[in-house]
């Protein structure tokens, strides 16, 4: 229990308006060590307290009806339901009635340690205005056929975030765009209000949060914001306003100083549709200098990306010409695309006669050198090395040795993406749908809007190691990328790296303050050591209390070689024949080469199990059942993992 408490639940918003920083930008470590001593709640004041990690578990991408999108597939869910959903109430599901009432009701088999509902920033103001009787374009004929229609809505809303030079639509916002700033207060003051009352510190915590949504050329480009605490900037920084990385990070920066106890982080998510969209240093000038500011202010703001949802696994893909490794089969699980196949995809077309929905093909192939590919959140379109992030650390360890920075320099966690207010409901054999507009099994095994549908799958869980269950104690453990991700399970992967590491280390009771000790965690750099040493890894996990045994522990290394070229490596330092509750294993690199950079991160794999469809195709009449029950298209098995963040190294 906490021991104390006295927050006020009243948001710093007129102050972060009109504060700016103007200093000059600070080392990114010394930054991030001034953020962590910015606590709302002292440290220490749970009873849970633990300096070496307690391992909790959450969900930072969530979306209720307040997102545009979900709203014109939802039951009317709204945040207060994520909440109650997450804390392990029950909420109203699919069906629905005539009346459009949800008739259902479904219920989290564990609760969540924490949550961040992120609903798109980008339309709370248009949504609100259409839905709002009396508004002064209620009665519009766009707002008519937004209620009338709202997945047709959504496809108009959605037009405005496809390209690169987004503005709001004048007929709705008017023609400087104040009318839907304006309406969109009232939400995002509830937003918070819900978070607020929901954050009970070392109990549960609560984190106001959004979901920053661009897709140019239908391809991703999105990121969830997340705040520190109550103190938040008076509106959220959409695509809309800030369509490119770099400005989102500074007009943030102008909202949400330091001086109101503002802070907030970026988080990425998708890459593996991003169709090259999120590659380092998108319209800036080619110049080192130009380079250094953008990767420094990264550093800062966008510790980690999001490794798994359920639109697909980010980790790795085989195939790609400019990374030299063997072929691994664990990059084919839950794998949106695959490179050389021939992908058939639904297309959405809203034109004067409506929505035209059709069907194309393309094969998946690597970008051209300074271009992007499109439709890639239709699960087509290029692959660029950073859409991965594997090949996008190594993308990262080149860009170091020109620059001295590291633009990738990312730690990873996971999380749904759900659209139903259902976070950390991933159950294979039980799950109810990524969004509510896919309820039923029938709906589920057909081909989704996007990448939904038989595409799509649960998703996965945010790790932290963090020492209480606090926004401060989480929040420092996110920049400090002590964090993992996982495809469901509750797996709790530690990794450490030293040199020397006592060899006795797994059968030590005191075995992770003796890790932190003599090495780094996750998320850490590798100092240098002497010419002829080799360094070594602590690789450990647990399995999920309620879960399945593990099968193995792999160290991923990746390393720029003396030739320059981009390498990766699968290192089984584990294995367990039948399954361990937990797996521990010294490993020392000796083909470790001082000069060359490099990265280490660890990846847990459990036995294979039913995949999810497996279970919706059982509960079909055989004569009723889709093709896709039977014709091997999707396997019908999968692999639950955990993946840790990274632990970098620079060559000397």
């Amino acid at each position: 229990m906490f021991k104390s408490l006295n927050l006020s639940l009243v948001t710093s918003l007129s102050a972060a308006l009109l504060l700016s920083a103007c200093s000059e930008p600070e080392a990114p470590s010394a930054a991030i060590a001034e953020r962590s001593a910015v606590a709302s709640v002292p440290a220490g004041s749970c009873d849970q307290y633990d300096e070496n990690g307690t391992a909790l578990f959450g969900d930072l991408h969530v979306h209720t009806s307040y997102s545009f999108d979900a709203a014109a597939i939802s039951t009317g869910a709204t945040p207060e339901d994520a909440h109650n959903y997450a804390r392990g109430g029950e909420i109203p599901f699919f069906p629905v009635n005539a009346d459009g009432e949800a008739t259902g009701r479904i219920k989290i088999d564990r609760p969540l340690d924490f949550l961040a509902v992120t609903d798109h920033g980008e339309f709370l103001g248009e949504r609100a205005l259409c839905s709002t009787e009396g508004s002064p374009v209620y009665n519009t004929e766009f707002c008519q056929g937004y209620r009338s229609d709202q997945r047709m809505g959504m496809m108009m809303l959605g037009s405005v975030i496809t390209t690169e030079t987004p503005a709001r639509i004048p007929e709705i916002c008017g023609a400087d765009g104040s009318l839907c700033r304006d309406f969109a207060q009232s939400p995002w003051e509830m937003i918070q209000q819900i978070s607020h009352a929901n954050n009970e510190p070392c109990e549960f915590t609560s984190f106001v949060a959004y979901e920053y949504t661009g897709t140019p050329g239908t391809s991703n480009y999105h990121r969830n914001v997340i705040f520190r605490n109550e103190s938040v900037p008076a509106l959220p920084v959409s695509y809309i306003d800030a369509p490119i990385d770099s400005k989102l990070w500074s007009e943030l920066d102008a909202v949400c100083d330091a001086a109101t106890g503002c802070d907030y982080l970026t988080i990425p998510h998708n890459s593996n549709l991003a169709n090259g969209r999120m590659a380092p240093y998108m319209k800036l000038e080619d110049t080192d200098a130009a380079k250094v500011a953008y990767a420094q202010a990264r550093l800062e703001r966008e510790p980690i990306m999001e490794i798994f949802q359920h639109k697909g696994n980010s980790e790795c893909i085989n195939g790609l010409s400019t990374v030299f490794a063997a072929p691994d089969e664990l990059c084919n699980v839950e794998a949106v695309r695959r490179m050389g196949e021939d992908k058939t995809y639904a297309t959405r077309e809203f034109t004067s006669e409506g929505l035209v929905v059709g069907q194309a093909s393309e094969v998946t192939a690597e970008c051209d050198a300074g271009v992007n590919g499109s439709n890639g959140m239709l699960g087509a379109g290029c692959v660029h090395a950073t859409d991965f992030q594997r090949s996008g650390l190594l993308v990262g360890l080149k860009e170091e040795q020109q620059i001295g920075l590291n633009p990738v320099k990312l730690g990873v966690i996971a999380a749904t993406d759900t659209h139903s207010a259902n976070p950390g409901g991933l159950v294979e054999s039980d799950w109810d749908g990524a969004v509510t507009g896919e309820s039923t099994p029938l709906q589920r095994l057909q081909p989704g809007l996007l990448t939904s549908g038989i595409d799509g799958n649960p998703g996965g869980l945010a790790g932290v190691w963090a020492k209480e269950n606090t926004r401060d104690a989480i929040f420092d453990a996110m920049l400090r990328k002590e964090v993992f991700g996982t495809s469901g399970p509750r797996i709790r992967p530690r990794l450490f790296a030293g040199w020397g590491l006592d060899e006795g280390l797994c059968e030590a009771n005191d075995m992770v303050s003796k890790a932190y000790a003599s090495g780094v965690p996750m998320g850490g750099d590798l100092s240098a050591g002497e010419a002829t040493a080799k360094p070594s890894f602590l690789a450990y996990a647990a399995k999920d209390p309620d879960g399945q045994m593990l099968e193995a522990l792999h160290l991923i290394k990746g390393w720029i070689d003396a030739e320059g070229k981009m390498r990766s490596e699968v290192i089984p330092v584990a294995t367990a024949e039948g399954g361990a509750n937990s797996l521990c294993q010294l490993y020392t690199d000796n083909d470790f080469d001082l000069s060359q950079s490099a990265y280490y991160y660890l990846r847990v794999v459990e036995p294979e199990t039913a995949r999810w469809h497996t279970y919706d195709c059982a509960a079909i009449a055989e004569a009723d059942r889709p093709e896709v029950c039977s014709n091997g298209t999707y396997p019908s098995t999968v692999r639950e993992m955990a993946w840790t963040s990274p632990i970098w190294y620079q060559g000397q």
